[in-house]
């Protein structure tokens, strides 16, 4: 037992003798001084590289704003980039009621599918603005200030369903794309002058056609199978011929997809039409007396 109790003593003055050992290395204040130094100086320098290359990147900045400046002219301002003008998410572009205003559209990302750029005043669609950009499928400029839009400005975007031009100053339909499901002209100024005859022939998607609220004197031809719905309110529509919706050499065909005609709002008194609509499911909404 006495050997045993020389051995655990031995034992524990050894531990304790190492342990203080340790612990004055550690912490003595020496060299804590050497530490906080070191660590002192590591941040002083990165501190100082990092002021620097902000310092760089703000002159190379200003740089390129004064170039861009003097290019433009005086008296001008350069573009924001549009991500920082609009809002950009996920492959969707947000560009409404940008203020200020813009006035054409925007250089979009690359691989943008949705663009909503609607209550600015955009005046004109051009070629360029989608030529680069054919994964777009939707885009929506309603209530803007469009007058015009160049021939072939939707021609390379073979994936885009949906098209909104409502609330403008257009007096025609561009060429659209096949693949187009639906399309919203509302409130603008088009005739059937501005519609070309085969512009809905090859559009075997399009459900939704809205043209309601325009100068139309009649129903555009060659309106497609797959149509739900169709909108022409609010026209200068007089008449309705047998070929509009059906076929005057047939009475088995059906329009079994066309599900609302609204015709309210034009001169046309559809009670005198009555082998206008015998191929269709539900009567146009308009005045009949």
């Amino acid at each position: 037992m006495a050997m045993l109790a020389r051995i655990f003593f031995s034992f524990i003055l050894v531990s304790w003798v190492f342990s203080s050992t340790i612990k004055k290395s550690i912490w003595s204040p020496s060299d804590k001084e050497e530490l906080t130094s070191k660590v002192l100086r590591e941040d002083s320098l990165n501190t100082g590289e990092a002021l620097h290359k902000l310092k760089r990147q703000k002159k190379a900045v200003n740089e390129s704003i004064d170039t861009e400046g003097a290019e433009r002219g005086p008296g001008t301002e350069p573009e924001l980039p549009t991500c920082l003008l609009c809002v950009c998410l996920s492959g969707s572009v947000y560009c409404e009621e940008v203020s200020p205003s813009i006035d054409r559209v925007p250089a979009l990302p690359k691989e943008t599918a949705y663009l909503y750029a609607r209550f600015n005043k955009i005046k004109k669609i051009e070629v360029k603005d989608f030529s680069d950009i054919p994964t777009l499928k939707r885009i929506d400029l309603s209530g803007n200030l469009i007058q015009e839009i160049e021939d072939g400005a939707f021609s390379k975007l073979p994936l885009l369903e949906e098209l909104s031009l409502a609330e403008n100053r257009l007096v025609k339909i561009p060429a659209l794309p096949a693949k187009l499901t639906s399309l919203n002209m509302n409130h603008n100024r088009i005739k059937n002058k501005g519609i070309k005859a085969n512009v809905f022939k090859k559009l075997n998607n399009l459900s939704y056609l809205y043209l309601a609220n325009n100068e139309l004197e009649s129903v555009p031809p060659f309106l497609p199978e797959t149509l739900r719905i169709l909108h022409f309110q609010n026209n200068n529509i007089t008449a309705v011929s047998d070929e509009t919706f059906c076929k005057s050499n047939t009475t088995h065909y059906i329009r079994d997809k066309l599900d609302e005609i609204r015709l309210e709002g034009n001169p046309v008194l559809l009670a005198k039409y009555p082998n206008s609509f015998t191929c269709l499911k539900n009567l146009p909404i308009g005045r009949y007396i």
